[in-house]
């Protein structure tokens, strides 16, 4: 059992000498330190706590929650950005507070790509069957003129290559959403940066439901949706009509100006079928 912080915060106010109301302690650690004489509840109507042992009382900590420090115990378990080595040193608990230990996102080029990370200059060359993996996206930067893919499918991702007929006119960077959550950490990227975003999803109401709700509200005019010119006859042709059928637009087309994008929400509703991405690998 871990030491909640609201208690913690309770027992360094009785550590630093104060009186406590009795009924701002209420916990079954706090009755095992009454019991264990450690911790005093006097009064006959407003009871108070009051430590009588300190010494008993770290040892108390130290043995039974592995607790040196009290302060740096509370400090540590309160902030919001802790690694798993502050976590063993505050408590010898690295699993004492669920924390994403692994951040970051994918990144695919076709071509070797100079990037700044952490200050440095360096070049990614590219290799099949490789990718590289950016934890410290908060240092990382790419030239203005590299447009951003977003790719929601692991194999659009993955045979990029196959693909490059679509991104002729751009000189892009592929980064996948996929596990889904490390897309925050993408966004987090994205709007920390000025380049141009464009979203590489199906084609359907999920997939544009994915674009307007997870990246254009938040980058606006940044970012545009993938439309490849023979997008009709592709969904005429290859389109799922179930895909159509199972999916609700969840979002708000009113104040929309991407041209192709509302040319494509209509195309979908002409044919009443979603497209997956995949059918552009090599098409």
């Amino acid at each position: 059992m871990k030491l909640p912080v609201h208690i913690a915060e309770r027992l360094l106010q009785l550590l630093q000498g104060d009186t406590i109301p009795s009924s701002a302690a209420k916990h079954a650690i706090i009755e095992d330190l009454i019991a264990e004489g450690i911790i005093d509840r006097r009064g006959r109507i407003q009871k108070a706590l009051f430590i009588s042992n300190k010494n008993a009382f770290q040892i108390y900590l130290q043995s039974k929650y592995s607790i040196n420090d009290l302060a740096h115990y509370i400090e540590t378990i309160k902030q919001t950005d802790v690694s798993r080595s502050q976590l063993v040193s505050a408590s010898s608990d690295s699993k004492l507070k669920v924390i994403r230990s692994f951040k970051g996102f994918l990144i695919n080029s076709y071509f070797p790509l100079r990037v700044n990370i952490n200050g440095a200059e360096v070049t990614l060359n590219q290799t099949d069957g490789i990718f590289h993996f950016i934890y410290d996206y908060e240092q990382f930067s790419i030239p203005s003129d590299i447009t951003i893919v977003g790719i929601e499918n692991p194999e659009n991702f993955r045979e990029i290559s196959k693909q490059r007929y679509l991104f002729e006119d751009l000189t892009p960077l592929f980064v996948s959403r996929y596990p889904q959550n490390q897309s925050k950490d993408m966004l987090k990227w994205l709007l920390s940066i000025s380049n141009n975003y464009l979203h590489f999803g199906d084609f359907d109401l999920a997939g544009i439901g994915i674009y307007l709700n997870e990246y254009k509200k938040y980058l606006a005019d940044r970012a545009t949706f993938l439309v490849p010119d023979n997008i009709e006859e592709t969904i005429a042709r290859y389109g799922n009509r179930s895909r159509y059928n199972n999916q609700k637009e969840n979002f708000d087309i009113s104040s929309l100006k991407e041209k192709k994008l509302l040319a494509l929400i209509e195309i979908i509703h002409k044919y009443k079928k979603g497209l997956d991405q995949e059918v552009f690998i090599e098409f």
